[in-house]
């Protein structure tokens, strides 16, 4: 199955229209969004731009609801109330929160998705945080994804669970469980989408401080059966 990877969006409405162009010119049969539609840098007194994007986003839901859509952290940021995240905007809660309920009752929206070969999160499972926390579960994936999506917010918010991982940065082949899938990740900015053996990174549409771009703002497909995957021009 051809998968459309929908990145780290931070308050770029846009990002939407693309992927909406995409899903109608491409041969990509479904879509999932990796995380973190709320935030960018010194944005948080924008509620428009906040709502704009949220609307968005419910929009492309509403139009393509067998999207799989994983929770970021700066998106459970506002409804877990840490007011002290990076980015977090007062003035938008509400409607952050709203929105997310609607999204909640449109798609499939959860910490974790497993389709086929593949595991989407937003920034990876680790073979830390498994040894960690879910051990018990080590030999079955359903369960383990099942008990990624059934944590709580005292197990997620740690620097090693799937919404925190920065495995890019010292990685080592056998980081990421199960070994034997390939994992799709946002979360950390990269110039390029980059792929470790079993961990594909593709946050490259996030900005600095100055709002340039940090990376390439392409997007990529994923085949969830052959693991295969590729840049859509």
């Amino acid at each position: 199955m051809k998968i459309l990877v929908i990145p780290d969006v931070h308050l770029k409405p846009w990002i939407f229209d693309r992927a909406m162009e995409i899903m109608e010119s491409s041969d990509c049969v479904r879509a999932v969004c990796v995380g973190d539609i709320a935030d960018d840098w010194d944005l948080q007194r924008d509620a428009e731009l906040y709502e704009e994007t949220m609307k968005k986003a419910v929009e492309f839901a509403k139009k393509y609801p067998d999207t799989l859509w994983c929770y970021g952290n700066h998106d459970l940021a506002y409804l877990w109330d840490k007011y002290d995240h990076p980015g977090f905007s007062v003035y938008a809660k509400d409607t952050v929160c709203e929105y997310f309920n609607i999204l909640d009752e449109t798609v499939d929206l959860a910490i974790m998705h497993r389709v086929d070969n593949v595991l989407f999160s937003h920034a990876g499972l680790t073979k830390e945080f498994v040894d960690y926390y879910l051990a018990e579960y080590r030999d079955d994936v359903n369960a383990l994804v099942d008990a990624v999506n059934g944590m709580d917010e005292a197990a997620l918010w740690d620097d090693i669970s799937p919404l925190w991982a920065r495995p890019q940065y010292n990685y080592v082949d056998g980081d990421m469980y199960p070994p034997e899938y390939f994992q799709v990740v946002g979360h950390t900015p990269v110039r390029s989408i980059i792929n470790q053996g079993d961990l594909l990174t593709v946050d490259v549409f996030s900005t600095d401080r100055m709002g340039r771009p940090i990376g390439t703002e392409d997007f990529c497909w994923v085949d969830t059966v052959t693991k295969e995957w590729g840049i859509i021009s």
